[in-house]
């Protein structure tokens, strides 16, 4: 790496520490949590006497979108909240998701254990735009982000620096349970389970009040925005999504878990050398989460980190996960594993889950055993494309993505798994993982 080269990828990251980041500027994170105090002495509190009205413009004039899956603009979802709350009287309710149910993904909970006062700026923001006066944190009640968050949530209190009231949720332990409707679903008394509607929870949310429901990181963002202005915000990103982005590493890295604040113009290729301690392209990326696409290593080292450039590639960068394949491990192999579990984490709720996705991980696991043929991958071809827009949630369309990515991605060992030459990958070493199955009904 040439001299040249090295500082535009350390002016392109940012980690814990560093002063030139965003999100992650601050104590490292053998620190710990920024406390209260030295939050404002960085940051001075948050500026106030700015209208509900204007909050919202500039919200919208920053370009700022959700740092997740579906990349909506948080300006519209603010809209929605304050109008609707305006048409029918009911108070709007912020929720800040944290439940994180992306595995091999870190990036929220670094957040909160770490900047936790900047997480409750942000939600302090959105609630002043909608006229809330309640926020929840859907968060799972254990580990040290649980335990910062609740930390800090005295700490302002005890100084009367917050107008909403903070309310902490216990979320369930389970991978669907952090989806939008999910989270409106159980904070509205059911059972946390996903389903397709057509009507925004900005508008017709937990309880029928209007709620805006954002991610750790996306909550985070309205902090800074409030501070230094739209203009500023956009100095960083790209035109159609500013600012900067957090991405976790995973799989065949250095440092499995490392969230990287990704600042300038870069690389899939740039962030994996400079943090993640490849020398050369892998055979494989994994893109956007367990439920995200399988990339060949060459396209993925020269794609752009920049969510607008990787979904018009078909390749959504979601929940931010960037794992490369590790060297010794099968990507066959990788994904029926994936997809086992993925399957015993739907809601249950839908033929497509209940035994559609079964199905698959079956098929796969066949494949990745070298008990499989010609025709039974042509099967399992059929079967995913059978599933894919269907069910009563997104899950089986995102299982599906990423079997169908694989068996393209992977098309020269499918090969090799139908000859009879199958190789043995145990996942230990992948770099990829996967939680205990948690038996957790209705929930």
């Amino acid at each position: 790496m040439d001299a040249v080269t090295a500082g535009v990828r350390r002016g392109a990251f940012g980690v814990t520490g560093e002063t030139h980041a965003r999100l992650l500027a601050g104590p490292t994170e053998d620190e710990g949590p920024e406390p209260w105090g030295a939050h404002l002495v960085r940051l001075g509190p948050l500026p106030t006497g700015s209208s509900a009205a204007s909050l919202r413009r500039v919200v919208h004039e920053s370009g700022l979108r959700g740092r997740g899956g579906g990349q909506f603009p948080t300006a519209v979802k603010l809209d929605q909240a304050a109008r609707a709350s305006e048409r029918t009287g009911e108070r709007a309710l912020v929720v800040v998701n944290v439940s994180e149910g992306e595995p091999a993904s870190r990036k929220d909970r670094v957040l909160c254990a770490l900047r936790p006062h900047l997480l409750l700026d942000g939600a302090e923001v959105a609630a002043r735009s909608v006229g809330a006066t309640d926020v929840v944190v859907y968060l799972h009640r254990q580990g040290r982000a649980a335990r910062a968050l609740e930390h800090a949530v005295a700490e302002r209190a005890a100084s009367a620096a917050s107008a909403a009231v903070v309310h902490l949720v216990d979320a369930p332990q389970r991978y669907v349970a952090g989806e939008t409707s999910a989270v409106v679903s159980f904070l509205g008394g059911r059972a946390a389970v996903p389903r397709r509607t057509s009507i925004p929870a900005a508008v017709d949310g937990v309880g029928g009040r209007p709620t805006v429901v954002g991610n750790a990181e996306t909550i985070a963002h309205l902090a800074l925005i409030a501070r230094y202005g739209a203009p500023w915000f956009r100095e960083v990103g790209s035109p159609e999504v500013p600012g900067s982005t957090l991405c976790t590493l995973a799989g065949g890295v250095s440092r499995v878990g490392q969230v990287v604040e990704v600042l300038g113009q870069a690389t899939i290729g740039d962030l994996l050398a400079s943090h993640g301690g490849l020398g050369g392209v892998p055979d494989a990326v994994l893109v956007g989460g367990y439920a995200g696409t399988w990339v060949g290593g060459a396209a993925a080292w020269s794609a752009p980190v920049d969510r607008a450039a990787l979904r018009r590639a078909g390749v959504p960068l979601g929940c931010g996960l960037v794992a490369p394949l590790a060297g010794r491990c099968c990507g066959i192999a990788e994904t029926a594993r994936i997809v086992e579990w993925l399957a015993g984490e739907s809601a249950g709720q839908c033929g497509p889950c209940v035994s559609g996705l079964p199905d698959l991980a079956r098929g796969l696991g066949d494949l990745a055993g070298g008990r499989a043929s010609r025709r039974d991958v042509r099967r399992l071809r059929e079967l995913a494309a059978s599933l894919r827009g269907r069910g009563a949630c997104g899950h089986p369309t995102g299982v599906v993505g990423l079997v169908e990515s694989a068996l393209e991605t992977f098309s020269v060992e499918v090969a090799a798994h139908v000859a009879g030459r199958a190789c043995i990958s145990t996942g230990e070493l992948s770099g990829l993982p996967l939680p205990l199955r948690r038996e957790e009904p209705g929930s």
